[in-house]
């Protein structure tokens, strides 16, 4: 590939010369991040660099849940966030959802609301009366954010309607939904050239160096100036952020043949969200485990582990399709960004650097909302 002092008059000046933003990470975070910057600044020079041919870390990677959080979930964070920070974010993920289909037409990413389930396991049913007197007061937060009366309930047939073993039954959540991240991806990427938003693939960011008239970007092509810069990887935040609380977390997924005879709707949490499964098709994709080794999984190498596939062949074996013949067709890891809370970090860290990374395993969420902050923030 040519270095980029060996670019042609017209490629250096139209795309590489007087950048005033260029955000680092092609992802969700990425991408709002650039069409809010188009929107705040109609004539700036924007690039958005990915230093993989798709967008690396989780984007097109993930199950394809739009959902801001299950009972179990929350409760979960409750005991270890203050109140306000958990019900701030689950609010934030909420609006980020809307943004998301405020953005693009439903049908062209193949959003279906046919709400989740947080199941409980016949073992966990003695949790059950405890988990039951969060309902009220959840559903009257959900409400103060969506202004939907009655989001939370307890579903004691879920498990004969699809025919789970070992499951006793599921908390709904009634406004979650789901869809296709590569659709989601693909109609991205029409936004971003409508926009003209320059998108280049392939580039890897080694080093920023700041000062007070801007950023210079080490990259294997070359240097690149620019006004201002925007770091979105996520996962992969700790290269230019090493003294953030941010770090990886691999989500493995796999994806089953077609089955005969099937049909699924919705999407499904499992242990408080450390296990999530949907139908896509006549296939069920599940994912999960990182429960199982914490600190193997904290990488940002993309390996599937026979320990964490061991384990989701258990559990669709036994829990979500018992007596059915199946072979695993796909499987792939993605890497998320998590921390020591759930909440994503969106601030300047020098004039002229932003950042907006820590998903938390909500990008599809959050994502929107998390890079126009970052944004408004440049």
């Amino acid at each position: 590939m040519l270095q980029f002092n060996d670019l042609s008059f017209w490629e250096k000046q139209s795309i590489f010369e007087e950048i005033d933003f260029c955000i680092i990470g092609g992802g969700i975070v990425g991408s709002a991040c650039a069409l809010e910057l188009r929107k705040l600044y109609p004539s700036a020079k924007i690039l958005l660099l990915e230093r993989g041919y798709l967008p690396t870390g989780a984007s097109t990677k993930n199950a394809g849940f739009a959902c801001f959080g299950s009972l179990t979930e929350i409760v979960d964070d409750l005991s270890n966030s203050n109140t306000t920070d958990v019900w701030e974010t689950v609010a934030m993920r909420y609006e980020g959802l809307k943004r998301l289909l405020e953005r693009f037409d439903p049908s062209e990413i193949d959003y279906k609301k046919q709400g989740s389930w947080d199941l409980i396991s016949e073992s966990e049913s003695n949790k059950l009366v405890d988990l039951e007197k969060f309902v009220p007061e959840f559903n009257s937060e959900i409400k103060r954010i969506t202004g939907f009366e009655k989001c939370f309930s307890y579903d004691k047939k879920i498990a004969e309607i699809c025919g789970f073993k070992t499951i006793h039954g599921g908390f709904k959540n009634v406004l979650e939904g789901e869809i296709n991240t590569a659709k989601l991806h693909l109609a991205t990427q029409r936004l971003l050239a409508i926009n003209a938003i320059y998108v280049l693939t392939g580039i890897d960011v080694k080093n920023i160096s700041l000062s007070k008239n801007g950023a210079e970007l080490e990259t294997q092509f070359g240097s690149i100036s620019t006004r201002k810069v925007a770091i979105t990887t996520n996962g992969f935040a700790q290269q230019f952020l090493p003294n953030h609380d941010v770090k990886p977390a691999r989500a493995q997924v796999i994806v089953t043949s077609e089955l005969l005879d099937f049909e699924l709707s919705g999407s499904f949490h499992y242990d408080s969200g450390y296990y999530y499964f949907r139908s896509v098709g006549k296939r069920v994709l599940l994912g999960g485990g990182r429960n199982l080794n914490f600190e193997g999984e904290t990488t940002t190498d993309f390996a599937n582990t026979e320990q964490i596939l061991s384990e989701l062949n258990n559990l669709l074996n036994n829990v979500i399709l018992p007596n059915k013949n199946f072979t695993i067709d796909y499987s792939w890891a993605g890497i998320m960004g998590v921390g020591s809370v759930k909440k994503p970090i969106i601030e300047l860290v020098h004039p002229n650097m932003g950042v907006g990374v820590r998903m938390g395993g909500m990008g599809v969420a959050i994502g929107s909302i998390v890079g126009e902050k970052l944004a408004r923030l440049l």
